[in-house]
């Protein structure tokens, strides 16, 4: 036992020691103009093995949450030739794909093309139209909608929990205790024994999540989960699908977290298509950018075309009419806002790894993750938004 606490006391006072180290070579960085190639390399290197130093936590019998998910066989869930409409809005056209385990897929379009129709029909809650869905006798749904939680009156929390199961099977052979689960779900021991119809709405939206990852689920669907959950409940999920082995089909808007876990992607597009996109959301968003300018162009070349020019004259007039589109100069406004941007991107990021480091003290109280947790989704989405305006204005340079 003495020698285990030398070894995390070691352990400890040499993350602390990085952490300090981070903080400087994170200022460095910041400072930075934006292109890194003016960076030292080797400097750079060394930055990104003290953070990874600096933000590694010590493993002291701390629970891990490696579940033994319930079995899933060869086959799981095959969609032929499927066809849904709402009147004269179509759904799917003839969609057809079979999933396999492991799967993480993404799922994006505009509100209104059939996102969360797609959903109840995977699960079978809504009928379609022709086609057919068939699912493996071994697949067990866990859906977290935007419906939420059904409230019963004079329930506590613990007693919600344990009416799903009194325990959480693990990969180790063990199992937790439903107050076990929910502590870590941020649900201390005084709060286990609240009223379900005392909680706060982040309350809810969490143990509706886990009361959904309770049931030990397989193919998970989780619909919109960072609209509603706070921050230290999504970093939580995410351990969680770390070492999940079974099928995830998330729908979000958010670009950071589908980035982190999804590896492809169907895109609603309308009109009954869905594209099947191999790559992140990031991903996605720059190919749709290259496409739009290619389509541009094509269209242009084949108006002129049309007029009876030759096939030469017709890609020079096309691109001299889209080059001034794409390659518009930039002005006095665009250049400051340009430069504005410039400074705001590296504070906002500094800020967001500071807010990041305090989230890992130990000795920090809720109230304070709660207040951090806020600021910190305020921050990601402002940050994506000035990082694409960004993106816009420096192709303009």
């Amino acid at each position: 036992m003495e020698k285990k606490a030398a070894r995390i006391e070691s352990e400890q006072a040499s993350i602390d020691k990085a952490k300090n180290e981070f903080r400087k070579e994170l200022e460095w960085m910041r400072k930075q103009p934006k292109a890194r190639t003016t960076k030292s390399k080797s400097r750079q290197d060394n930055f990104y093995e003290v953070e990874a130093k600096a933000k590694q936590k010590i493993e002291d019998n701390q629970v891990q949450l490696q579940m033994k998910m319930s079995r899933l066989g060869g086959k799981i869930v095959e969609m032929k030739k499927v066809y849904k409409s709402y009147g004269d809005l179509p759904i799917l056209k003839g969609f057809d794909y079979s999933f396999s385990k492991g799967e993480r897929i993404g799922i994006i379009g505009k509100n209104g093309v059939g996102k969360s129709t797609f959903l109840n029909m995977l699960q079978q809650i809504e009928a379609v139209d022709n086609g057919k869905i068939n699912i493996g006798d071994t697949v067990v749904f866990g859906n977290f909608s935007q419906q939420g939680l059904v409230i019963k009156e004079n329930v506590r929390v613990i007693e919600y929990v344990k009416d799903i199961a009194e325990n959480f099977p693990l990969a180790n052979g063990g199992s937790l205790s439903a107050a076990q689960f929910l502590e870590l779900f941020l649900f201390t021991p005084d709060k286990q024994y609240t009223y379900l119809n005392s909680l706060s709405g982040g309350e809810k939206k969490r143990l509706q999540l886990l009361s959904v990852l309770f049931k030990n689920p397989n193919f998970l669907i989780l619909d919109e989960p960072t609209n509603d959950l706070d921050l230290p409940t999504l970093a939580v999920l995410e351990r969680f699908l770390e070492d999940y082995q079974g099928c995830v089909l998330i729908v979000s808007h958010d670009r950071y977290f589908m980035d982190r876990l999804v590896d492809h992607l169907f895109i609603f597009e309308g009109n009954g298509e869905v594209r099947d996109f191999p790559g992140t959301y990031t991903q996605y968003r720059i190919w749709l950018k290259d496409n739009e300018k290619k389509e541009n162009k094509w269209q242009a070349l084949e108006q002129h075309k049309s007029k009876g020019q030759s096939t030469e004259a017709s890609i020079i007039a096309a691109t001299n009419e889209i080059a001034p589109i794409t390659k518009r100069k930039i002005g006095f406004k665009e250049k400051r806002e340009y430069e504005e941007l410039e400074v705001e991107i590296p504070n906002l990021e500094l800020e967001k790894e500071q807010l990041t480091l305090e989230m890992s003290d130990a000795n920090i109280s809720y109230d304070k993750i709660e207040i951090i947790s806020k600021r910190l989704i305020e921050i990601a989405q402002t940050l994506e938004a000035k990082e694409l305006r960004w993106l816009e204005l420096s192709e303009m340079m």
